[in-house]
């Protein structure tokens, strides 16, 4: 069978790989090209395949550059399955739309521009409606089930720790009557992150595809930069300033609004003048927090045990989210000091790029980046030490501290993409090393070949590759011993006694005449939901 790197390959951006077997063509991932303009045009280029002739899409995660060309997938003919776990095909619902909206309303700039200019108009990436269509392809399914596509194809699942519902892929192909295993790291994330799971380790695999986004640099530890963050934002109040966070509206706003949550709610020491104004500004992200909130099954048990105790970790006092444009606008209007948290993460886009040029000249304000800052985008170029940029037609000087916290990103640095590979029980044939920029990948690439004298290759995009299954028995992942399967069920009966448990204690608050009163529908749903859940359950153990 062959394997296809169309995307994410000598880049961080554009995750899109086909494998074409003698049966079967799948995708992993199908994700939009951001950075400068050169590599942004590339969304709008042919894909190097037949949409109509994809039988599977399986997604790895949510996130934009490796979701955001779907509907122009099915836009041009695509008509099999997309495969997701469930919070990411209900990120998903609020991404892509999101990402229509934007392609919509550039693309009317643009043609206004174009039209006085007597140009013929162009059309946008996609539409909202085109959007829309592509959400009925998904098929959802949660970590660890074994998922039979059909009788070549397997997948399963595994928890990446990169964001909420990011997986780690491993694909059974039969070829030749022989199965042949590939796994994709997808985004891995780093361990003891806030409300998600640490990323799981894999036994085998006959070949990898890992990213390497943080490949030839190492992350200081998430702890180190929460408490740095506090202190940037004390220091930035006391001196009357405002500090701006261009962040990624899914997940890293979530992780963020999480550890200040901590901060300010738990932290007897923080004195009442220094609990400033936490403004969320993003529509996307207001969203994506009510997703996060339906899908706190997937958190980890940090997370979830405060919710059990009754303590919503996205609300807290000096918390506000902002979704009207006014209210956003306004925002820079305010002279006290507070904390502007803002997408997109990389301030390509969106509303940080209105508070940059307000108060980028300002030097008692803070810059603070908390994610991976791609070549070309503006984050970037602030960081790579310019001393003026250009932000929306204007030119701003740029007088903030700037600061850059690695270790609030969602990636794997170094010596965990290392370690995760060290864990390997039977060791893959070839290692394929993508979604990252080139030295970074040479790095990577060095490092593994000295330490496990495994090949590696670092892709261009168009890049083709033949890949076999050597005569050597692979152990069979999805055989897995009894004794570890009957100590998981038990792990997750433990889990649904607790937490009945804790609904039984707190039954008078789920009667509540406010709580009936705003959300009954929802209540009912959920309990319906879970009364059939465990009458499925009975109904298994009476067969």
């Amino acid at each position: 069978m062959d394997i296809q790197f169309c995307g994410a390959a000598k880049v961080v951006t554009g995750s899109n790989y086909l494998i074409e077997s003698r049966e079967h063509k799948i995708l992993i991932d199908c994700g939009m090209f951001q950075g400068n303009r050169e590599l942004e045009r590339k969304n709008f280029e042919k894909f190097p395949y037949n949409p109509v002739d994809i039988d599977y899409l399986i997604l790895t995660h949510a996130h934009i550059d490796h979701s955001g060309r779907i509907p122009k997938l099915v836009k041009e003919g695509f008509k099999g399955k997309i495969i997701s776990t469930k919070p990411t095909y209900d990120l998903c619902k609020i991404m892509l739309m999101d990402s229509a909206k934007i392609q919509e309303a550039d693309t009317e700039w643009e043609n206004r521009k174009r039209q006085r200019a007597g140009k013929k108009p162009i059309e946008p990436l996609y539409t909202t409606e085109e959007a829309e269509v592509s959400l009925k392809y998904f098929e959802t399914y949660l970590y660890d089930q074994i998922i039979i596509l059909n009788e070549d194809i397997q997948l399963r699942f595994r928890d990446a720790g990169h964001m909420l519902g990011s997986a780690i892929i491993e694909l059974w192909i039969k070829e030749k009557g022989k199965f042949i295993k590939i796994v994709f790291s997808g985004d891995l994330g780093m361990p003891n992150r806030p409300i998600i799971n640490n990323p799981e380790f894999i036994d085998d695999t006959d070949y990898l595809v890992i990213e390497s986004t943080y490949g030839d640099s190492i992350h200081e530890g998430i702890g180190k930069s929460t408490q740095r963050l506090v202190e940037i934002i004390n220091k930035t109040a006391l001196r009357g300033g405002t500090v701006m966070i261009p962040s990624f509206a899914v997940g890293r706003t979530q992780e963020l609004i999480y550890e200040l949550n901590k901060y300010y709610e738990y932290n007897v020491n923080v004195e009442e003048y220094m609990n400033i104004p936490i403004y969320v500004d993003s529509p996307m992200a207001v969203l994506a927090t009510e997703a996060f909130q339906l899908n706190s099954s997937s958190f980890n048990n940090e997370a979830k045990n405060l919710i059990l105790k009754g303590d919503n970790p996205f609300i807290f006092s000096n918390l506000r989210y902002i979704k009207d444009q006014k209210e956003s606008m306004a925002l820079n209007k305010y002279e006290f000091p507070k904390v502007i948290i803002s997408s997109s993460g990389m301030a390509t886009a969106g509303r940080i790029r209105h508070h940059l040029k307000h108060n980028l000249w300002d030097e008692k304000n803070s810059l603070v980046f908390v994610g991976y800052q791609a070549e070309g985008t503006l984050g970037r170029i602030i960081l790579n030490g310019v001393k003026k940029v250009k932000i929306l037609g204007e030119e701003v000087a740029v007088n903030s501290e700037i600061y850059n916290l690695e270790g609030l990103s969602g990636h794997a640095d170094q010596i965990m993409l290392l370690d995760w590979i060290r864990k390997f029980k039977t060791k893959p044939q070839k290692i394929f090393i993508v979604h990252g920029e080139e030295e970074s990948s040479k790095t990577l690439s060095k490092l593994i070949e000295d330490e496990f004298n495994i090949e590696t290759i670092i892709p261009n995009i168009g890049d083709v590759f033949t890949i076999e299954r050597e005569d050597i028995e692979l152990a069979k992942s999805i055989e897995v011993e009894s004794s570890y399967l009957i100590d998981d069920i038990n792990i997750e009966l433990e889990n649904i006694y607790r937490q009945i448990q804790s609904l039984n204690i707190r039954k008078e608050e789920l009667t509540d005449p406010k709580l009936i009163e705003k959300d009954y529908n929802t209540l009912k749903n959920i309990l319906i939901e879970l009364q059939h859940n465990l009458m499925d359950l009975n109904m298994l153990l009476g067969k």
